[in-house]
């Protein structure tokens, strides 16, 4: 028998790991994951065949004698292959990322798994018998699933467990030992119950109620096992907390490892992310965004390193992301991106301002969530005031009448409760643009959001000057998180106080005004705005006022046929808080844009070709617009950043920082800013803004580029 010893990996101080060490530590570990979704066997088999090809010559020379790089991933994947061809995929794509499966007939050039296939086989070059003396594969089955879509799912979720597996032994191997935060039930349900003790008994008609929707959450999360739910709670209704509390209870409950918060946006993560960090303890909760930033190891303090290394895989019992984050890994391809994604499995999902789900993506999103409940133990909760009308959608992808599809937590009465209509609406028809300026400053405070960033620059042009804001995504990150705590500030003192915004400011954004305007858009938009009116009801209904107008601004093409279903809403003279008016709205909605507009880039319709195309659909899957383009706005804070980028310190915390001053443009803009030489282009298509004319901190950025520049000599 050969007794060669074969090496894996070697530290700096010259310590060893065996190839057979790194494969069964590594088995260990992913067949772990895997058991979270009845996938043990297939785990344990691609842990102990994914680096086999290191039993090579060619492997052996690299690691010992700094020989030329070898493909080590291909050997075990063509092992795996004739065992288990989903966990052949995984191992085939664990550094590089999943391939398309391609068709058998690829030629040995061809990227596809196919294709390496061939190449692979084609060479003696790499042999790798020796791992037959050292390793015994087991057996593991072949899982009947309904689809390739679903096959794809499944691949995912098993590439996660291997690559993290992966990482985890080889970092606990070097002396990095990551383990994460397990999540202990009993002590957050405490710290929530000592949290909340001061609400009861509730002062006040409005605080009753809220309470009365806390302790529903509360025996609902204790009591039910379902796990497909709907929270429908009315704007103001505590809904934040109560949604924590149903997933803590439910946790508890039905044994789940984690509970992860997806949410639209990110000024609400981090309003979100510090009121759980004040419940349950800054130990317990990940907030994971892109503005998320960390250090070099050596500058973080314990909690610090625990933190970032739980963004890589969300080993920690809270996880507040964005959908983003949440949905595009479910659709990736890259080991970084999908790693965390069998942390997903048995944990509780609280999907906030449900009815954000980007429609272009709306059915490869009701999918993954369907799926996840169906086959990976997670629980569900499409959380909002806003109920988007999604039974039908999810009935199809569960097999289930829709009738069937979902549990609302909140009681028709609690829903209904007069307290929750603290505001009353008006139309006011056509404003021109003069007459809405003179509308708002006729107030002492204000709101008004309107649909495009031009037109909020527009409005805000024409407001006077002492207490106006402005609010869009014209302006940086930074800039607009201080301009809303000027604006909170000026509203708790009761000063003059207009704000002009687009939309962001709609949802999960807590402020409080006594009157709102805004610009005709779709129902859910205009109900959450009315959200930002007598937020507290503090103030008669009668006299909090909501005015909905059209303006003489072009309606957005993304928009025309929601302007155009609520304002035959509006016509009819409907109560527009009435829950059925509102899923009337959206199953009018949705069927006006069909069915082909709700995955408008063919993702699900390419996933059930046999080819599985894991890159191919990764590339195109991008919630946020992929023609879109950041541009670095120079201020005090950022001038440094931007210096370091210069001077090649390019890493990935610094562009996460820098993010924080970054304005998104679109093409068009992009050419003009470029065109006019207000931008320069640095290495790797990083744009920076060099006219600082153009950007000011209570504006943003201008997009009335001047292209008439004359050059004097």
């Amino acid at each position: 028998m050969d007794q060669r010893v074969y090496v894996a990996h070697i530290t700096e101080d010259g310590r060893c790991q065996t190839v057979k060490e790194h494969l069964e530590g590594t088995s260990v570990r992913c067949a772990a994951f895997a058991g979270a979704f009845g996938a043990e066997d297939a785990g344990r088999l691609a842990g102990l065949l994914h680096d086999i090809g290191k039993y090579s010559e060619g492997f052996q020379k690299r690691i010992l004698h700094n020989g030329s790089i070898v493909d080590h991933a291909s050997a075990g994947a063509i092992e795996c292959y004739k065992r288990h061809p989903y966990a052949a995929m995984c191992v085939m794509g664990h550094h590089g990322g999943l391939p398309d499966l391609g068709v058998f007939d690829d030629t040995a050039d061809a990227p596809t798994f196919y294709g390496r296939y061939k190449r692979y086989s084609s060479t003696q070059a790499y042999r790798y018998d020796a791992y037959q003396n050292e390793i015994t594969l087991p057996e593991a089955k072949i899982p009947d699933l309904r689809s390739l879509v679903d096959a794809s799912f499944y691949t995912r979720m098993l590439y996660s467990c291997l690559v993290d597996a992966d990482f985890l032994d080889t970092a606990s191997f070097m002396g990095a030992e990551r383990e994460g935060v397990c999540a202990d039930w009993e002590v957050l349900n405490a710290r929530l119950d000592a949290y909340i003790k001061g609400w009861y008994p509730p002062q006040g008609a409005l605080n009753r109620a809220r309470c009365a929707i806390l302790d529903t959450c509360l025996s609902v999360g204790e009591t039910n096992a379902r796990s497909l739910y709907t929270l429908t709670v009315p704007t103001g209704g505590g809904k934040t907390v109560a949604s924590l509390a149903f997933a803590l209870r439910h946790a508890k409950a039905q044994g789940k490892e984690r509970i992860i918060y997806v949410i639209p946006y990110t000024s609400i993560i981090e309003q979100t992310a510090e009121v759980f960090r004040n419940i349950l303890g800054s130990d317990a909760v990940l907030e994971h965004h892109n503005g998320m930033t960390f250090d070099e190891d050596h500058e973080l303090t314990e909690r610090q390193k625990r933190l970032k290394y739980a963004s890589e895989n969300w080993d920690m019992p809270i996880i507040v992301t964005t959908a983003v984050q949440f949905f595009e890994s479910l659709y990736s391809n890259r080991p970084s991106r999908c790693r965390k994604l069998h942390n997903i499995a048995n944990s509780v999902v609280i999907f906030d301002e449900a009815q954000m789900l980007p429609l272009v993506y709306l059915r490869p999103c009701a999918y993954a969530i369907a799926e996840l409940t169906r086959a990976y133990r997670v629980t569900a909760v499409l959380c909002t005031a806003t109920q988007p009308a999604l039974a039908p959608i999810f009935a199809h992808f569960l097999q289930k009448d829709a009738s069937r599809v979902f549990y609302e937590i909140c009681p028709e009465d609690l829903k209904r409760d007069d307290m929750f209509r603290r505001v009353t609406f008006h139309k006011t028809g056509k404003l021109s643009l003069e007459a809405l300026a003179a509308h708002l400053n006729a107030q002492k405070q204000v709101l008004c959001i309107v649909n495009t960033r031009a037109a909020a620059q527009e409005v805000y042009a024409l407001l006077e000057e002492e207490g106006r804001f402005h609010l869009s995504t014209l302006m940086h990150p930074d800039a607009r998180q201080k301009q809303l705590a000027r604006i909170r500030e000026r509203l708790q003192q009761g000063l003059r106080c207009r704000v002009v915004s687009t939309s962001l400011i709609e949802a999960g954004v807590d402020v409080d005004f006594p009157t709102v305007f805004r610009e005709l858009a779709g129902l859910d938009s205009v109900l959450q705005a009315a959200g930002r009116c007598n937020r507290e009801g503090k103030c008669p209904r009668e006299e909090s006022c909501v005015y909905v107008f059209s303006s003489e601004w072009k309606t957005p093409p993304s928009l025309e046929v929601a302007v155009g279903v609520c304002r035959s809403v509006l016509e009819r003279g409907e109560d527009l808080m009435c829950e059925d008016v509102i899923r009337r709205y959206f199953e009018a909605y949705l069927f006006f844009k069909g069915e082909e507009a709700q995955d408008s880039y063919r993702i699900l319709k390419r996933l059930v070709k046999s080819t599985l195309p894991f890159a191919e659909v990764a590339r195109d899957f991008h919630l946020i617009d992929s023609c879109a383009v950041t541009v670095y706005i120079p201020t005090a804070e950022s001038y440094s950043l931007i210096d370091q980028y210069r001077n090649g310190c390019i890493t990935r915390s610094l562009m996460r920082k820098l993010g924080r001053f970054g304005v998104t443009v679109y093409p068009n803009d992009l050419k003009k800013l470029l065109d006019a030489g207000d931008v320069e282009v640095l290495p790797g298509d990083v744009y920076v803004l060099v006219n600082e004319n153009l950007y000011s901190e209570d504006r943003g950025l201008s997009i009335q580029i001047d292209q008439g520049k004359a050059i004097f000599i």
